[in-house]
């Protein structure tokens, strides 16, 4: 077996989905009962099962659709791999059209660990802790070939006990099938995702600090969630998109700057286990705070956000939850109305930063009204 040495800034849902396992493999085999209390110099065994098969290297472009975790599964390399050789610091932020280079096996790309036989059509039931793209990593196939396969409309929406039928090679399995672009990374520049949506070129004008690299990624997420949460509006969209802009920095701040320790014993916020001020700190365009925010966010997502709480974070889920934040209080209907003020303290509990909150309205409104 392979052993690993916990660094700052790892997580265990991380590690699993660098070594192609699962959270609930590495938690059964180091006798982990909490997922998200591991410790930095913690040694942990990898589990078994998994061989090496060297990348050939050459170059993919990102298409809509695309994770990290996915392209390294499909050309047999790891997630670190890939970061590694394109200078990628933050896995979750790539976009499409970027041009990657895959690693080979003489470039120090390191094997990515595929499964020791062929996907000849096998069933996987799905535990707290996995993602499609995760699942399609471990098991050499495509995102896109696991919905298909399963008929899955969103690959963001499996859950627990899920029965996933794994395409064999003359499925399909290692090629790329990309899902619609409002579900994936990245999507068309320009195009506004329908009636709910809004352009690349209208969001950043109303945020002009957000990378256009950045705001291509973002794009299809931010849409699927207004459309999702019937912010399809100019006016609904016009004090959503003023809200996530001084919640986030203009959507640049997907977690808290502050370490949360602020929030330690805040039981209105749900933070009654020691460490959850930090482990359920602000994540998201909505900055979603405190253990009972993340459970009744995971309750009504269908994700695991109470036990997996970085998950917030991830472009796919974090706005999600604040088209969710954003309808558990009724919003739409203060929106409809006209009022702004309401809309601030139903979000905030308060007035805080209303001037700012009130400028980002007012250019919002100057782009899509």
């Amino acid at each position: 077996m392979t052993t690993y040495s916990v660094r700052s800034g790892d997580t265990l849902s991380g590690l699993a989905q660098r070594f192609n396992t699962s959270v609930g493999s590495l938690q059964k085999t180091n006798h982990i009962a909490n997922a998200n209390l591991i410790r930095v110099g913690q040694r942990l065994t990898v589990p078994d099962g998994f061989q090496a098969a060297p990348s050939k290297g050459g170059s993919y472009t990102v298409r809509s659709g695309d994770t990290l975790s996915g392209i390294a599964g499909r050309h047999g390399t790891t997630v670190a791999a890939l970061a590694k050789a394109n200078r990628i610091a933050d896995p979750n932020k790539i976009y499409v059209g970027q041009k990657l280079t895959i690693p080979g096996a003489s470039g120090g790309g390191g094997a990515a660990p595929v499964p020791s036989k062929p996907t000849g059509g096998a069933t996987y039931t799905v535990r707290s802790g996995d993602t499609l793209s995760g699942i399609a990593g471990r098991y050499g196939t495509s995102v896109g070939a696991l919905q298909q396969a399963n008929h899955i409309a969103d690959p963001n929406k499996i859950y627990v006990g899920q029965k996933l039928t794994i395409p064999g090679r003359s499925g399909g399995a290692g090629t790329s099938n990309p899902p619609p672009t409002t579900g994936g990374v990245g999507g068309t520049p320009g195009t506004s995702g329908g009636k709910g949506g809004v352009s690349v070129a209208q969001l950043r004008r109303i945020m002009p600090n957000l990378s256009q690299a950045k705001a291509e990624q973002y794009l299809p997420h931010l849409n699927k969630a207004m459309a999702e949460a019937n912010i399809n509006t100019p006016r609904r969209k016009e004090m959503f998109l003023a809200q996530l802009a001084h919640e986030s920095g203009e959507l640049r701040y997907m977690e808290e700057i502050a370490s949360g320790a602020a929030y330690e014993g805040r039981k209105d916020l749900g933070n009654t286990q020691p460490g959850d001020g930090m482990r359920y700190k602000g994540r998201g365009p909505i900055q979603l705070t405190g253990r009972a925010n993340y459970r009744a966010a995971g309750k009504a997502l269908g994700i695991d956000l109470e036990g997996h709480p970085e998950r917030a974070k991830d472009p796919d889920v974090a706005f999600r939850i604040a088209g969710w934040y954003w309808n558990s209080r009724n919003l739409n209907s203060y929106a409809d109305a006209g009022n702004f003020r309401e809309v601030t303290r139903r979000i905030n509990g308060g007035y805080n930063g209303l001037a700012s909150r009130e400028m980002y309205y007012r250019r919002a409104q100057d782009v899509l009204g």
